[in-house]
């Protein structure tokens, strides 16, 4: 399948994650990013940039996006326009019932909108795809955002015993 093809299907389906998908697609347009409610198609785990530079021991904007890409093995938004860097990365919605991370990784789901990037948005300035959707429906699995926050922390724990 052509690569605009497929960015656009999944777009389509990002959109219907909203109750008004063409306002999902005036925001891209307009905006480059638009506000998706979350809870309803997926959930989002928010993840300090600190957590994990921590866990992949670097910071080096290439080598995150890979090894994000390959730990996670889906979607991960990039959110840099605040002095904090953020991470998103995109779980089943009902993963968040459960997620036991909430203190350093909350999981954002119900009455919570997070601003998602037009589908061709990959690198900075603002939100961007880090590590964007390959197909409709294709999120993260909640384990492997489990190991790297968790990877994070044991390393951040070691700079502090150091």
């Amino acid at each position: 399948m052509e690569t605009h093809v497929l960015d656009r299907l999944i777009a389509e389906w990002l959109a219907r994650a909203h109750p008004v998908p063409d306002q999902v697609r005036a925001e891209w347009s307009s905006q480059g990013v638009a506000l998706l409610p979350l809870g309803r198609r997926f959930a989002a785990v928010r993840l300090s940039g600190v957590l994990v530079y921590a866990a992949l021991d670097s910071d080096d904007p290439g080598v995150v996006a890979e090894a994000l890409a390959e730990r996670l093995r889906g979607p991960v938004i990039h959110d840099n326009r605040a002095a904090v860097s953020t991470y998103y990365a995109l779980i089943q919605w009902h993963a968040g019932l459960v997620w036991d991370y909430n203190r350093s990784a909350p999981c954002l789901r119900d009455d919570t909108y997070l601003g998602v990037p037009r589908i061709d948005r990959r690198e900075p300035p603002g939100t961007y795809w880090v590590v964007p959707p390959r197909y409709d429906g294709d999120l993260c699995r909640p384990q492997a955002v489990r190991d790297l926050v968790d990877a994070g922390h044991r390393q951040l724990i070691q700079q502090t015993l150091v």
